[in-house]
């Protein structure tokens, strides 16, 4: 394990350069270092981030920004490149390929100094702050940012873990090669066929994004396959996201094509028959299954004992993001327990990756992290290849009850799909993208 000796009058870390950098990362003027008057910098602090989407990618390199490039930062990833989750709905609807939301992690290296470590994390010691790889190697950190996304829990869907290892029945609820296969799947269907996508019960990630995958698909099948059908089968109560929106678009734009019905829990699933098993209603068969299970934290997380929330959720300090079970280790994104409001998005992991970031740096200086941090969350959703809707909002740490809330009056939601959001959308994925990784 590093150690974290204070290093008297290291220039790099003074408040000033610490001010200067946070003012280029665009977190100036929140408070990120409220209350520090004195500088005891560490000297070889290193903090490891495991996970490189879109938390952990933006807190690597927002440590070496308000760091002054001091704090060392070791990045664990076992992709190639980044690849979004956000806007990977457009290559199941075939406007975009697999590239065109394909990130390299080189600038973090060029730009930014920050290790990256091709490889999985297999065991963390919280104890002795030291995280074991895949490979055998050990890494000891002082400080530890985890972010490992979600971890579909197949089991609570029978019969759908050998679905899925068949390539039968797919999720492509994290982008990559399985996005492709299930796009794939589309082509070969049959028109006159039906595509059955089934949507757990809340919270998952990306709220809106099965009802957008809804539109994508339905906006393919209206151009290649108008006699095909698209049928939703959710376990929630109603549309968890943009509900309005979603449903006035289905009803003009894909009218008599898409069907909508809620209070549909999937239980199992009989590939070779095709059949998506219900807790209470029929069976339905369908020619594409896209069967989303339930959701939890990601595997590492669990095995580490963080998921203390029924099982599933990581609860942490919001000022922090530091884990309630574990000393010096920071959950950010989907992992997480979340607060009221505050859904399980991209652009929400990269808002706490900039508090954490912020915080960690401070507390490595013996500073007092920011007493009233704030977060912003913008999601977009296409429902055909240009024309998109929106919602977005602002969220405030409330001291009195240790919680984030949204701002009253904040954000907005769009009153009807159109092309310039469609711009505005992709503007908003390359910006996030260099936030993050260039």
């Amino acid at each position: 394990m590093t150690q974290t000796t204070p290093l008297p009058n290291a220039p790099g870390l003074r408040r000033r350069s610490l001010l200067r950098a946070a003012a280029a990362a665009g977190v100036a003027g929140t408070g990120a270092f409220a209350g520090c008057a004195s500088v005891a910098p560490p000297a070889h602090a290193r903090v490891l981030v495991v996970g490189g989407g879109y938390g952990g990618a933006t807190a690597a390199k927002y440590l070496r920004l308000l760091s002054d490039q001091k704090v060392e930062v070791v990045l664990v990833e076992p992709n190639d490149a980044f690849v979004s989750c956000p806007i990977s709905n457009l290559v199941i609807g075939g406007s975009r390929t697999l590239a065109d939301i394909t990130v390299p992690y080189a600038g973090l290296s060029t730009f930014h100094g920050v290790r990256v470590v091709k490889d999985t994390v297999a065991r963390i010691d919280p104890t002795a702050r030291k995280a074991t790889l895949g490979s055998g190697a050990v890494v000891g950190y002082d400080k530890l940012v985890l972010s490992p996304g979600i971890e579909l829990m197949f089991d609570g869907v029978a019969g759908l873990r050998e679905a899925q290892l068949q390539g039968r029945v797919l999720q492509a609820w994290k982008a990559g090669p399985e996005t492709v296969a299930l796009r794939r799947q589309l082509e070969a269907m049959p028109d006159g066929g039906t595509y059955v996508l089934t949507i757990p019960e809340a919270p998952y990630r990306c709220p809106p994004g099965p009802y957008e995958r809804a539109c994508q698909v339905a906006s393919y099948f209206k151009a290649a396959k108008p006699r095909s059908k698209v049928l939703v089968l959710d376990a929630n109560p109603d549309v968890t996201s943009k509900g309005a929106l979603f449903k006035k678009v289905w009803a003009e734009q894909y009218g008599g094509m898409v069907e909508y019905r809620p209070q549909h829990k999937a239980v199992a699933v009989d590939a070779a028959a095709g059949r998506v098993k219900f807790e209470i209603q029929d069976d339905v068969r369908g020619d594409v299954l896209n069967v989303l299970p339930p959701q939890r934290a990601g595997a590492i997380a669990v095995q580490t004992g963080l998921a203390t929330a029924n099982g599933r959720w990581c609860p942490v300090d919001y000022l922090s993001f530091e884990s309630t079970a574990a000393r010096h280790i920071h959950v950010l994104g989907d992992a997480i327990q979340i607060a009221p409001g505050m859904p399980k998005s991209g652009h929400m992991a990269n808002s706490h990756a900039k508090v954490a970031a912020a915080a960690i740096v401070a507390e490595l200086n013996g500073w007092a992290p920011n007493p009233a941090p704030m977060l912003t969350n913008t999601c977009y959703s296409f429902v055909d290849a240009k024309n998109v809707v929106h919602v977005a909002s602002v969220h405030e740490y409330v001291a009195a009850e240790k919680t984030f809330k949204t701002v009253a009056g904040s954000g907005g939601l769009s009153t009807a799909p159109n092309e310039m959001e469609g711009r505005y959308a992709w503007n908003w994925a390359r910006t996030i993208w260099a936030d993050a990784l260039a």
